[in-house]
């Protein structure tokens, strides 16, 4: 067995030399809702230190609508609840045609618990050639229970 042990170092590294996307130069962005102090930009650009958060309660939109299609090979989220427990829902799904048909890349669940799992974050190595739209739904209480979905971070390379 070949291995190697590695330190957080080297993983720094690693995410320094990842190329991330510019979106802001390359996207058109809708969302549903955004708290004005709380905007979209706060979890898409490099170097924000805040979030973006809906101003609604419910399940919530982000679409990503590029200039050009965009290979894709690397999707970052990060999430975070300090406040309140209660499971999250997202998918993320992509679009070759301009929205005619979308292909899902992952469904998944989390349970947040102020005292336990306040935060998650998701690296997923895809392969997807010609993406148009990026989209991802986020059902921030699957309880129902009426909480305001949020977004740490979201990096494309």
């Amino acid at each position: 067995m070949r291995k190697r042990i590695i330190n957080s170092d080297d993983k720094q590294k690693v995410d320094s030399d990842r190329k991330w996307l510019d979106i802001e130069k390359i996207a058109v962005v809708e969302v549903t809702s955004e708290e004005e102090e709380f905007p979209i930009e706060s979890a898409l650009l490099p170097g924000k230190v805040s979030e973006w958060r809906a101003s609604g309660q419910g399940k919530q939109m982000i679409r990503l609508l590029f200039d050009k299609p965009q290979r894709l090979q690397w999707i970052r989220l990060k999430f975070e609840e300090l406040e309140i427990e209660r499971t999250q829902e997202y998918v993320l799904r992509w679009s070759p045609d301009g929205g005619q048909s979308y292909q899902e890349i992952i469904r998944q669940q989390w349970n947040f618990s102020p005292e336990g799992a306040t935060s998650e974050s998701e690296d997923y190595q895809v392969e997807l050639p010609a993406v148009t739209i990026l989209e991802l739904s986020i059902n921030p209480d699957i309880s129902e229970r009426n909480a305001f979905a949020s977004l740490k971070e979201l990096r494309l390379a």
